[in-house]
């Protein structure tokens, strides 16, 4: 999570920021962070020492909406103490839930949609101003540039290249409350990069809600094999990384662009979600199990070193103890480096939540363990083949478990530990022997 909110000087104003959800919003909350120095507000220690809170929420399950409604409620307990307290809602629960928001929370000051991140400044000039609330919720807009960033790392940088999605997934709520797809100018991209590079950071992620649409939407003739081969040219920073990746656009174009790069680090992120075509059809996802295959066999072909990651709900509608072992049989085959599991959560609004054939509760969970205990052999089979093998290692600082172990990341997004010394920086890069691997973590000797 991006962490703002670690200095508080002598200072009129200050801020609070807390971010929920996906890797956009992170992006989003550094674009708000940015708005309000701008405004004259600083970063609070604390919540209740903030003049200003402001939440970035996330609305993909409903169980995240009412842990988001118990903090927006612990507002209410601070606006009380301090009426001059201005509480900001912003992101996909504030696009999608807007009226609801104020009646169920009148002490928000502020509703700001997915598309009005570039309008927190005046909004809040606003307030300021005149006291009254105010709801800014566009349902679409164009991509924003030019909007001042506060950065929550000096290594790691975000960098959006679109918005939106247009792929529906039956399960998902995001093109709901993030819009069409909307690719930023690639001359845009490439100047962001660039001065990120000049202030020294070593690793840049690309997002998008799918990145291989990239392009797609304009008549710019550049597509995401296009705009990843401009980047790596540019060599402005050492470290490329991308997400999220759909499987139904991924190109062999893409592929073989990483497999001649310098910069593009070799790991695949690719969501499959089910191994079962039944399910990935009811989830309207666009491939099967065969498409999907065959590019792993083409990525493993060119590029036999990458890691490939993915992700899988478990328990979708419809789902049966057949139809679950087919993922199970497929992630055997497969052999994925790692999988990030969910059990299938309905999200009012979506078609999923009112098909047929809910998957009880208890049934999800025993699933669930069967999947991941699965895949954890899996995974440290795959990372014990790199004990005795020395990996180049981004060092990202100390582990917030022990300060004296020292952590960072592979090319291949692999994590590593090892003993610190005093020669170690966060951005250096270094190299480790493996000399212990487990299923989550590689543990590790530094080279001279």
């Amino acid at each position: 999570m991006t962490d703002f909110n670690k200095t508080n000087a002598s200072h009129a104003k200050s801020a609070f920021i807390i971010t929920y959800g996906c890797q956009m919003n992170e992006a989003d909350s550094e674009k708000l962070m940015g708005q309000l120095e701008k405004c004259g507000y600083i970063s609070a220690r604390a919540l209740e020492e903030a003049d200003l809170i402001l939440i970035n929420t996330c609305c993909v399950r409903e169980s995240a909406e009412q842990k988001i409604y118990g903090k927006i409620g612990e507002c209410k307990r601070l606006k009380t103490l301090n009426p001059k307290l201005i509480v900001v809602i912003t992101g996909c629960m504030a696009q999608k839930n807007r009226e609801q928001l104020l009646k169920r929370a009148p002490h928000i000051d502020l509703i700001l949609g997915t598309n009005n991140v570039h309008g927190l400044i005046e909004a809040i000039k606003k307030i300021e101003q005149t006291h009254e609330k105010v709801v800014a919720v566009f349902d679409q807009t164009e991509t924003f540039d030019n909007v001042p960033v506060k950065r929550g790392s000096d290594l790691n940088a975000w960098v959006p290249i679109m918005y939106g999605c247009n792929n529906f997934c039956t399960y998902c709520i995001v093109p709901y409350v993030r819009g069409r797809e909307r690719s930023r100018l690639p001359q845009d991209i490439l100047t962001e990069i660039t001065e990120l590079g000049k202030k020294g950071f070593k690793e840049i992620m690309l997002l998008g809600q799918n990145v291989n649409s990239y392009g797609k939407d304009t008549a710019l003739g550049l597509d995401f094999a296009g705009l990843l081969a401009e980047i790596d040219e540019s060599n402005a920073v050492e470290r490329i990384r991308y997400m999220t990746s759909h499987p139904r656009d991924m190109t062999k174009q893409v592929i073989d662009v990483i497999a001649k790069s310098r910069h593009i680090c070799e790991h695949f992120h690719l969501p499959i979600q089910s191994g079962s075509d039944e399910i990935l059809h009811r989830m309207n996802r666009g491939y099967n199990q065969e498409s999907y295959r065959k590019i792993v066999h083409y990525i493993r072909k060119v590029l036999p070193h990458a890691s490939l990651t993915t992700d899988l709900i478990v328990g979708f509608p419809g789902e049966t103890e057949e139809l679950f072992q087919e993922t199970l049989d497929f992630v055997s085959e497969i052999k994925f480096d790692a999988a990030y599991t969910f059990l299938y959560s309905k999200r009012s609004g979506t078609p999923a939540a009112t098909m047929e054939d809910q998957v009880p509760e208890t049934i999800k969970k025993e699933r669930l363990h069967r999947l991941m205990e699965r895949q954890n052999e899996i995974s440290l089979a795959i990372n014990k083949k790199l004990e005795g093998q020395v990996v180049e290692v981004l060092a990202e600082g100390p582990s917030k478990n022990d300060d004296q172990t020292f952590t960072g990341r592979t090319r291949t997004n692999k994590i590593v530990l090892w003993h610190k010394d005093d020669d170690d920086k966060a951005g250096q890069f270094v190299h480790v022997m493996i000399e212990k691997a487990q299923t989550w973590v590689l543990k590790g000797n530094k080279q001279p």
